[in-house]
């Protein structure tokens, strides 16, 4: 009886209202239904007076454009593609949902395709899928040199760009453009902020050799510390899990380090648990900075002191250079001001893993 009851109470409700369509919007603007598909369709013949009428009708009226159905009028597929590897990274997987959000924006979709980033089948095969369907663009999150060294021996035929290749443009202006947050100057903050705060023996756990990123961040650790006169502590390799985190912990306090400047805030929540299980106060005895600012970082005990990485920024100038600047950046003109020589500045972010070294 209840089931039945609770179908006739299904059947009762209101039905859904009809979408909104082409006929509805031309009536609200006082056009034709032809007029309304070539405002759709992008044609170059539509007064901007009536253009502006039609798109504020169907703003009125909520009319959700049909990319599908648009994709057939101009012969376009309106799609952006994304290949990766290492996605399931906190910085990458960051960038691609981004880059959906600024492409769903400017009316483009996304199709992502995965490779393995040693493999240069694998990514050569995962741009084919990508062709297949047409993309007009396609956006690379790379973090690896050989993956960068990959794409460049194909011929695509579709406008690209990089994410996540810091320090792989090419000198002379060659291959696709290269947007990134400047990695150097951000490990530059993080061992800067111990500096300052008296620290003399900063280690480093540094992230993958085979890391664009993780390079870039060792040469700014070491930058900092020489224009500082420090010598490098102690340099632990790292594979950006916490579990590489902790088991670095013995040789940390073997060293006798009083700061550590962690690649990543993962590697660092790893360090912070080991710390507490020996016993180690950090702050007090041993600070440490991270970097990404991951949502837990503030929540780490302690908060962790970090650099901060704005992927979504990055994604949209990276789109924008793709679709002709259509995303609604915040910065006007920022996919041309972003490229190998003007990287996205990072932000320190101060929380309570960082204080003066012990007497």
């Amino acid at each position: 009886m209840n089931d039945v009851g609770g179908e006739a109470s299904g059947s009762q409700r209101a039905p859904r209202p009809r979408a909104v369509g082409v006929r509805e919007v031309a009536a609200r603007a006082g056009v034709s239904r032809q007029t309304v598909s070539r405002v759709l369709n992008e044609h170059l013949d539509v007064a901007d007076e009536t253009k502006q009428r039609v798109l504020a009708a169907m703003v009125e009226l909520g009319y959700r454009m049909n990319n599908a159905a648009r994709a057939l009028g101009t012969n376009r597929s309106r799609t952006i593609g994304v290949l990766a590897s290492d996605a399931l990274q906190y910085g990458p997987s960051r960038s691609i949902a981004a880059i959906e959000q600024a492409a769903r924006a400017a009316g483009y979709w996304v199709s992502a395709a995965f490779a393995q980033s040693g493999d240069p089948a694998s990514v050569a095969d995962a741009v084919a899928h990508l062709q297949a369907q047409s993309v007009e663009g396609l956006v690379v999150v790379a973090p690896h040199q050989h993956t960068l060294d990959t794409i460049e021996t194909l011929d695509t035929g579709i406008p690209t760009v990089m994410l996540h290749s810091a320090g792989a443009g090419q000198p002379d202006g060659r291959g696709p453009r290269s947007f990134s947050v400047d990695q150097v100057a951000g490990a530059r903050l993080a061992v800067g902020c111990l500096a300052d705060a008296g620290h003399r023996r900063i280690a480093h756990l540094a992230g993958p050799t085979d890391w664009l990123e993780a390079e870039s961040r060792a040469i700014g650790y070491a930058a900092e510390l020489a224009a500082r006169r420090l010598e490098p502590a102690l340099v632990v390799p790292g594979d950006w899990t916490a579990r590489s985190g902790y088991e670095a912990t013995e040789a940390m306090l073997g060293a006798g380090v009083t700061a550590v400047f962690a690649a990543n805030d993962q590697m660092a929540l790893g360090l912070l648990s080991g710390l507490r299980e020996a016993g180690v106060d950090v702050p007090g005895r041993l600070s440490v900075v991270g970097f990404d600012d991951v949502p837990d970082a503030a929540y780490y005990s302690p908060p962790l002191t970090t650099v901060r990485q704005d992927f979504e920024e990055l994604a949209r100038r990276a789109v924008a250079a793709l679709v002709g600047g259509s995303t609604g950046s915040a910065d006007a003109g920022a996919a041309g001001d972003a490229s190998p020589e003007r990287p996205l500045a990072p932000e320190l972010v101060r929380r309570g893993s960082v204080a003066s070294p012990p007497a």
